[in-house]
């Protein structure tokens, strides 16, 4: 039986080598630069997340954000998991997984609804929930075959 990778702190990790899509590969393989579990500060997390969602890489956005969760004032971290889990639904569709699509972003969605429509650090609040619920009725309504990759950008500023 293969030991399971851990932390310093004893906290089971997965250091196998992922795929642009977050997907485990073999232990050998060659997979994707990954965005580690570093906490970066808010404009840095948004600017870098911003990147991986452009590229098409929201796995990867989600590790940055679900960082800046893990490390946030209490207030916040509503806001940024609402993030994290949106970043997962576009994962989710990418994948060609509906159901859990659906179930992200809308779950991601409403963890934004507390927060102001121009949010914390420039987050535009209202316009990530709008894509977010916009996008999940419609891959509710007619599934994902058929889905323009490009209606799976999201702005988050």
């Amino acid at each position: 039986m293969t030991e399971r990778d851990r932390d310093a702190a004893g906290r089971a990790r997965n250091a196998r080598p992922r795929d642009a899509l977050g997907r485990p590969l073999p232990r050998l393989a060659t997979g994707e630069p990954t965005a580690g579990d570093r906490a970066l500060p808010p404009a840095e997390a948004l600017a870098t997340a911003q990147q991986l969602l452009d590229a098409g890489r929201p796995f990867h956005a989600h590790e940055v954000l679900e960082a800046a969760w893990k490390s946030s004032p209490a207030p916040e971290r509503d806001l940024w998991q609402g993030l994290a889990q949106i970043a997962v639904g576009l994962t989710h569709a990418l994948r060609g997984n509906a159901r859990g699509a659906v179930a992200l972003l809308r779950r991601g969605a409403g963890r934004l609804a507390d927060y102001p429509p121009a949010g914390p650090h420039g987050i535009d609040v209202a316009g990530v929930r709008e894509s977010a619920m916009a996008l999940a009725d419609r891959i509710d309504a007619a599934g994902i075959a058929g889905l323009d990759p490009a209606s799976l950008r999201l702005r988050l500023r």
